[in-house]
């Protein structure tokens, strides 16, 4: 995958990042826009002319996407979008938003998924209503993360993708994407990692032999291989499954989700391990930045905690695959 190679070269999850919002944001774009949006749009994404930030966490609903608060009111041949959103990646460049905004109050709607409707929207700071504000991070640096803050910013009807209150539907294809590439990004670092070890492992002498020869520095690297190696088996099964609904009918959104909600789970936790591993392969500088790994250390907790969290994925696993009782 392409993503993978990114971060596996090094560039690691910053890498990565800086281009991966204009894969997985713009899918439900590309999936129902009307062909004279796709025709408007799509050009511009692909050659590179503009580029996107997806727009749907909100500070105070954290993973719970049917209860946001960010409001698009239509006004004549516009809507007023007024509202805050966070954790946006590369907001600060971008020129472009596909945004998740509610056309229905929560206390209107009659069921929860209903009521959110999806835009694709210029997206200028510079223009009254918009305002960013950039948050300090632990790592991924070189991407930049961001409060967004919406105060009657006006956008015109014709941005709206789909139809109105169908939004959180159509933006499932974009997350289930993003899920992909995420575990796709994961797994390049980790095999980063574990080859800045092994290479250190086979040139590091102590007590006069390499200390890649000890089975207490080959064994946690080689069982972290394997768990890789799990989890890129988990992530193409979850991409063609992802790819095939899009064209075969047979294949249902609840068997992608249940896919790419696994693939990015196991290799998020594989990365965290191998990036672990490394680390203290290396020993005293493997906590110096001269060796990488420790940036990929700091790096790899992202997989694991978005764009939804390890114990959400145990959630919706146990509810929709194993039956048992809703526990959230």
């Amino acid at each position: 995958m392409m993503l993978h190679t990114i971060s596996e070269s090094g560039a690691g999850m910053a890498g990565a990042q800086s281009i991966h919002a204009n894969v997985y944001a713009t899918q439900p774009v590309a999936k129902f826009a009307t062909p004279e949006q796709r025709q408007q749009m799509l050009p511009k994404l692909i050659n590179g002319t503009w580029r996107a930030c997806f727009g749907v966490t909100e500070p105070n609903t954290g993973l719970e996407t049917l209860k946001l608060r960010t409001q698009a009111v239509r006004d004549g041949d516009n809507y007023k979008i007024s509202g805050q959103k966070i954790w946006i990646s590369s907001a600060q460049v971008a020129t472009k938003m596909v945004l998740l905004a509610r056309t229905t109050r929560l206390e209107e709607v009659t069921k929860p998924s209903e009521g959110l409707s999806l835009f694709f929207i210029d997206f200028d700071p510079k223009q009254p209503g918009l305002e960013l504000k950039r948050i300090k991070k632990m790592g991924g640096r070189a991407v930049d993360a961001n409060e967004v803050f919406f105060d009657n910013y006006t956008i015109p009807k014709d941005t709206l993708i789909g139809k109105e209150g169908q939004g959180f539907k159509i933006v499932l294809h974009g997350m289930n994407a993003e899920r992909c590439l995420l575990a796709g990004e994961a797994l390049g670092l980790g095999y980063a990692a574990l080859y800045r070890a092994s290479n250190y492992a086979k040139e590091r002498v102590v007590f006069g032999r390499p200390i890649g020869m000890n089975q207490g520095i080959q064994h946690p690297l080689a069982d972290a291989y394997m768990h890789l190696e799990a989890a890129k088996l988990a992530t193409y099964h979850a991409a063609r499954l992802y790819d095939r609904s899009t064209t075969d009918e047979s294949v249902t959104q609840a068997a992608v989700g249940v896919a790419c909600n696994s693939a990015k789970y196991l290799a998020a936790e594989a990365a965290f391990t191998a990036c672990e591993r490394s680390v203290l392969s290396l020993g005293g500088m493997g906590y110096a930045q001269e060796y990488h790994v420790e940036r990929y250390l700091r790096e790899c907790f992202v997989p694991r905690i978005a764009p939804v969290s390890r114990e959400m994925i145990m959630n919706y696993v146990g509810e929709k695959v194993l039956g048992l009782p809703r526990s959230y």
